[in-house]
């Protein structure tokens, strides 16, 4: 019998002959055994072909190019290890994402730190590094870098974030090009000159080129088409006036399937279309190809990770609904609460077993709207299994917290048979160390 989800399970995954799922060849009931759940779970071949197929069909098709993991997505310093392996850079967006760079020794010319209100301890901290790039979002980013570079004495490479006004048609929290979002300078109000223009007479500022960035996931191809078109046809007059355009970056956003019956296209097709924009815009603008920058960060990660809970509490509500309880949720996994993100679910202890009822996973936090899978087709749970989540390795340990005082989940790494705890669970301890009781 065929594995279900196997579309959307990390690469190679499988059943053994107890119908256990398998990930990385690692049994993932062995797993959730020794080290409790909730569980992450990371197949590192899965991130290792992700990098491998982004740095090569971008190369191929635009040789100055460079990729680079948007930490955000998920990092912990033995993903950073990971990604450094297989050649990519780091896209941080805050100080700790910065220090997890740094603590595992990643180049610092290949770390660029974006985000739309840069501290100034964070960006002393970079400079203190000798970051490759600021990606400046905003006047007061740029006055802050200036002012800190003038203070060293150096000249500081900038990029700007431009917002392009172009609607990547996803999900209006994730959409970050239109003109009314809280990042980059527009350029139909003029900001995006004034920035260029402010830019380039800051005298300690190099002002290396532009990145936009549409939104996440993005399905179809023709946003990045026209955000590209959009962003090199206002920088080019100005390459004329003193930009020296040598870095561009179209962002990141690649999709993922989250579900079986909703792919994305494959990497090939997405570099196609950025490639083929730039080299052919630059071409008909008669400007020098800049170095191709692009920041997968949730296409590296997302199918190579699984969540592992197991089930508690299940409730029947006769003709309407059964609720089967799991012990992480909104805490580990906020994303179908904030946003309405869909996943598919399987029992990692009954691979095999005929998906036969329609039931609705949720969380253990204290909120109706903790709801994993909606609509969750399993074979009929009980008590005690494992339920599996695919496409989980981003975003959900990234943005877990401890609402209800819930500790946050392990990770584990597994490849080739062998698993790595990379971060253990969290404990009460760890949480209360924190307190300072002033009274």
């Amino acid at each position: 019998m065929n594995l279900p989800l196997s579309e959307i399970l990390p690469m190679g995954a499988s059943a053994g002959p107890d119908g256990h799922l398998r990930i990385g060849g690692c049994d993932a009931v062995e797993l959730a055994a020794e080290h409790g759940t909730p569980l992450y779970v990371y197949d590192v071949g899965t991130v290792r072909s992700m990098c491998r197929e982004f740095v090569g069909e971008f190369g191929a098709r635009y040789p100055d190019s460079r990729v680079l993991y948007a930490a955000k997505a998920y990092l912990g310093t033995a993903m950073a290890r990971l990604v450094a392996e297989e050649g990519l850079g780091m896209d941080v967006v805050s100080g700790g994402e910065l220090a997890v760079a740094r603590a595992v020794g990643m180049e610092p010319g290949d770390v660029f730190f974006h985000g739309n209100n840069k501290s100034t301890a964070e960006v002393r901290e970079a400079m203190d590094y000798g970051i490759g790039r600021f990606v400046a979002d905003s006047f007061h980013e740029l006055e802050l870098v200036e002012a800190e570079a003038a203070r060293r004495g150096v000249v500081q490479p900038v990029m700007l974030r431009l917002s392009p006004g172009v609607d990547a048609h996803t999900h209006a929290k994730t959409t970050t090009g239109i003109l009314d979002t809280k990042f980059g300078f527009p350029i139909e109000t003029g900001d995006a000159e004034r920035a260029v223009r402010m830019a380039l007479e800051a005298e300690h500022l190099d002002l290396t080129g532009a990145h936009i960035h549409l939104g996440s996931p993005i399905f179809e191809l023709e946003p990045y088409a026209v955000g590209i078109d959009a962003a090199l046809t206002f920088l080019a007059p100005l390459c004329g006036e003193g930009l020296s355009l040598r870095d561009f970056s179209p962002g990141g956003g690649f999709a993922v399937g989250y579900t079986a019956e909703r792919l994305p296209p494959p990497v090939s097709e997405y570099a196609d279309v950025i490639a083929r924009t730039v080299a052919g815009r630059c071409r008909g603008l008669g400007i020098a190809e800049p170095r191709l920058l692009i920041e997968p960060g949730r296409a590296i990660v997302a199918r190579a990770g699984v969540a592992l809970y197991s089930v508690g509490g299940i409730k029947d509500i006769p003709g309407l609904r059964r609720y089967v309880s799991v012990d992480g949720g909104m805490g580990d996994n906020i994303r179908p609460a904030l946003y309405g993100a869909r996943y598919e679910a399987l029992l990692a202890n009954r691979a095999l077993d005929a998906a036969d009822e329609a039931v609705r996973v949720v969380g253990k936090y204290c909120e109706t709207g903790d709801i994993l899978v909606e609509e969750a087709m399993l074979p009929s749970p009980r008590t005690g299994d494992l339920v599996a989540l695919p496409v989980s390795g981003a975003y959900g340990m990234s943005m877990a917290g401890n609402y209800n005082l819930n500790p946050r989940p392990a990770v584990v790494m597994v490849e080739d048979g062998s698993a790595t705890l990379v971060r253990r669970r969290e404990t009460y301890a760890d949480m209360m160390a924190l307190e300072v009781d002033a009274l």
